[in-house]
């Protein structure tokens, strides 16, 4: 299993100034190699750097295995592209949106992340510091930080190349590890259901409800805050906005991390699997008024069911997702699916059986079942291959 333990970098500002000359370098040739290949109307690898090693490395003097990473960082990009192409994710073939995406070159910020191999970083975990690959030579002695846990696995994991990323004034490597994953429990016995929701943004068969009343009322107040620095459009306000969002970022990361730790360890202590809402297609399927669309698609639901899935590997416990159609509006007792069995957002009753219960943990349990049948027909662990500790 692969995760991406991003670290800070500590560099001094001669050595901050060589990294973001080499940086913005990168990223101009990366700018030019895809506007060639688009003219060329060729983005492969192989053609891409037939028709830009030279220049790129006599132009923008970058060293043999930066001038390759650039055009291969070219090539992936277009490959994403086409993927996102044909997935419709750009919209229908014809529409201005897809145009837009198809109809011109792709271009890098200057501040992109750049990928690094061993032979242009090296890592001295004891030391905390790294050697590392510059347009103004091989920069010593730059000094890292993370903490304990992320040290621990980079140290002991570490594989593969490492990205150079600046961002907001802070230097970072996101750094790939190799993790081998733990025995999967092939006979849980039982599912923990997860329901996810607005009110709860998480709702679990053991009764334990991550409550999102305060989160939510905390985002509608950051929501109004970008609204009115948007209007103000001022520099400062500009500046003040960007910063805002990257907090709000990492303040749902860092709730969605305790969220999706919590759940792992119950399931992993009670030899349980986990039982997730697929969740494909749920800005397409829900109705909802207009207030709740921005709390609903504002929340990343998708960023918890990864951080719920690489911890469930991490753990060896099976995840399985299930459709959640009807699970609001099902008995988890009788099974009768009536839309008058949630008279309300909380209450769930039954109008056969009388079955009363908190809507969510109703779900949850509906959840649960319909995890247990699908582990029972052969279904295995979804949970991704790549994530990141930051």
């Amino acid at each position: 299993m692969k995760l991406v333990v991003r670290v800070k970098l500590l560099p001094t500002p001669v050595q901050a100034a060589a990294l973001e000359a080499t940086l913005h370098a990168c990223n101009e040739a990366a700018s030019w190699v895809s506007a060639t290949g688009f003219e060329a109307k060729t983005t492969t690898n192989r053609a891409l750097r037939d028709r830009c090693y030279a220049t790129v490395k006599g132009q923008w003097g970058l060293g043999a295995q930066a001038a390759q990473h650039s055009i291969k960082k070219t090539a992936d990009a277009y490959t994403t592209l086409r993927a996102n192409l044909k997935a419709g994710n750009h919209g229908r073939p014809g529409t201005k949106r897809y145009a837009r995406a198809a109809g011109k070159p792709l271009v890098f910020r200057k501040d992109a992340a750049q990928p690094y191999d061993d032979r242009m970083l090296s890592w001295q975990q004891s030391a905390h510091t790294v050697s590392i690959w510059t347009t103004a030579g091989r920069l010593k002695g730059v000094a890292f930080t993370g903490r304990a846990e992320q040290l621990a696995v980079l140290a002991a994991h570490r594989q593969g190349e490492s990205d150079l990323l600046h961002r907001d004034g802070a230097w970072y490597l996101l750094a790939t590890c190799e993790i081998a994953e733990a025995a999967l429990n092939t006979h849980p016995v039982a599912f923990l259901g997860v329901d996810l929701g607005i009110v709860n943004i998480v709702s679990t068969t053991d009764g334990t409800r991550h409550s999102g009343r305060r989160m939510n009322r905390r985002r509608e107040n950051d929501r109004k805050l970008r609204t009115k620095l948007q209007k103000q459009g001022t520099k400062s306000a500009r500046r003040r906005a960007k910063k805002h969002a990257g907090k709000e970022k990492r303040r749902a990361r860092d709730i969605n991390h305790k969220i999706s730790k919590s759940i792992v360890a119950a399931a992993q202590r009670t030899g349980r699997g986990i039982a997730l809402e697929d969740l494909g297609g749920i800005r397409e399927r829900v109705r909802l008024r207009k207030p709740q669309r921005a709390t609903l698609h504002s929340w990343s639901f998708h960023q918890l069911g990864t951080f719920i899935g690489y911890k469930a590997k991490r753990s060896g416990v099976p995840v399985v997702h299930v459709n959640p159609a009807y699970t609001s509006q099902e008995c988890s007792k009788c099974h009768h699916t009536e839309r008058k069995n949630r008279p309300s957002q909380a209450v769930f009753t039954c109008r056969v059986c009388g079955f009363v219960e908190h809507a969510d943990l109703n779900s949850s349990h509906n959840i649960a079942q319909r995890g247990w049948m699908a582990w029972v027909c052969g279904a295995q662990s979804q949970a991704p291959v790549l994530t990141l500790i930051a």
